[in-house]
């Protein structure tokens, strides 16, 4: 009887981390930085034939010792080859192309959009966005931290005109810029992974206004909302951007005399903005056009507030408590809707607390996506993450602002959604 070779010891796998040997390999149009080494030697270059190319790219993958045949690949039937690419990282899309011109075909078939679209989100990620130095308009540069990943990839956004441009947000895979031309005031949204983008028209007051990006799957389209703001002694409109029918239109002036911050916050199909008179929160409806008045009264000591929207209905102010340094804490605060009150619903820990702001004035920001917060301050190296329905607290490495021209948000890649 043959000799049972021993068996070679079991890799540790997770469906929330990537095998080291993706990590280390560079995607066309895509630059990974990770410090990590390379788990595998690449490959000097792709072979010709489709079925050779397929081979080499499935030899750097977690199971790179079992041997692969590349007659088996090529001929795999186009429904399995749809379903196996719309389960990879969107950030090895772009490398998936240029593997061969079948695959380069099957990534813009219909039927691989729908399965892509249909595959849930393979974790938060975190966009941040630097704004082009030394004074001249270049592309914003920006790069993605995927959170379960552990991995950061540059995204090239030379695609983009040379404006200058500041990210107003983010929502089902596209990303919205807002900034001038040299002339005017423009608005681009674009979809950074197939690198479509579009400038919207022009406002009917355009002039730099405070926008919000919001996404509709069902719909495939997307909706800017510009909220009302003060141009000087003129109060501008509310105007909402509905892709359909490629125009703004324009709504209700918001019947607010103070605002208590730029910050707002969309969720459930309304948009929330904090005010001091009247006292308490703006609610907009984008459906029906139009202002109402929340009379939720703000925490007492509430030093800085920020609205973030959680998942479907629910919106969270987080803020800083106290006059004193020693006495400071941050607390998280959930709107009761029917009651109009805010309600309590967690606290950051003290020892966190001291690590994220080591100055009693220093300057924070948060955002929220699905019950996520994230807070960054700009003497960090790292950001904070909450998650809401965990009730957890856990430190991410390289998110934050350390530049007052940098900005943070977080992103969701898509390779489906279309601008169109």
């Amino acid at each position: 009887m043959d000799a049972v070779p021993p068996a070679r010891a079991a890799r540790p796998t997770s469906p929330s981390r990537a095998p080291k040997a993706i990590r280390s390999t560079k995607p066309r149009g895509l630059d990974e930085d990770t410090a990590a080494p390379p788990a595998f030697p690449k490959a000097k270059s792709l072979p010709s034939s489709a079925a050779g190319a397929e081979a080499s790219l499935l030899h750097h993958n977690h199971h790179a010792d079992v041997p692969m045949d590349a007659r088996v690949w090529a001929g795999l039937p186009d429904d399995l080859l749809v379903e196996v690419l719309a389960r990879v990282s969107p950030f090895l899309l772009f490398r998936l192309r240029t593997v061969c011109r079948r695959w380069e075909s099957v990534l813009h078939d219909p039927a691989f959009l729908a399965a892509h679209a249909a595959v849930p989100s393979h974790g938060p990620c975190l966009l941040t966005v630097s704004r082009g130095g030394n004074g001249t308009h270049s592309p914003p540069q920006c790069s993605v931290l995927s959170v379960p990943l552990h991995a950061r990839y540059k995204l090239p956004f030379a695609f983009l005109p040379a404006w200058d441009l500041w990210l107003v947000g983010s929502s089902g895979g596209l990303v919205c810029f807002s900034g001038f031309d040299g002339a005017a005031f423009r608005t681009i949204v674009c979809n950074p992974l197939t690198q479509a983008w579009r400038v919207l028209p022009d406002m009917h007051c355009n002039q730099q206004r405070q926008l919000v990006l919001t996404v509709d799957k069902n719909r495939r389209s997307f909706k800017v909302i510009a909220a009302s703001d003060v141009y000087g002694d003129k109060t501008l409109p509310t105007e909402v951007y509905n892709s359909k029918e490629n125009k703004w239109s324009v709504h209700q002036m918001m019947p607010a005399a103070n605002l208590c911050s730029s910050k707002m916050a969309f969720c459930d199909s309304t948009l929330y903005l904090e005010t001091l008179s009247p006292l308490g929160l703006m609610m907009y409806r984008v459906d029906a056009g139009r202002w109402e008045h929340i009379p939720a009264k703000f925490p007492r000591s509430l030093l800085d507030g920020y609205l973030v929207a959680g998942a479907r209905t629910r919106l969270f102010l987080v803020g800083r408590i106290g006059l004193y340094s020693t006495l400071q804490s941050m607390r998280i605060w959930e709107l009761d809707h029917g009651r109009s009150v805010w309600v309590e619903i967690s606290r950051m820990p003290p020892r966190y607390f001291r690590a994220l702001l080591r100055l009693s004035a220093e300057r924070f920001e948060c955002f929220g996506q699905d019950n996520l917060i994230c807070f960054t301050s700009w003497n960090q190296g790292k950001g904070l993450l909450y998650d809401v329905d965990k009730k957890t607290w856990s430190w991410i490495a390289g998110c934050a602002s350390q530049l007052c021209n940098s900005q943070v948000c977080f992103y969701e890649p898509r390779f489906d959604t279309s601008i169109y």
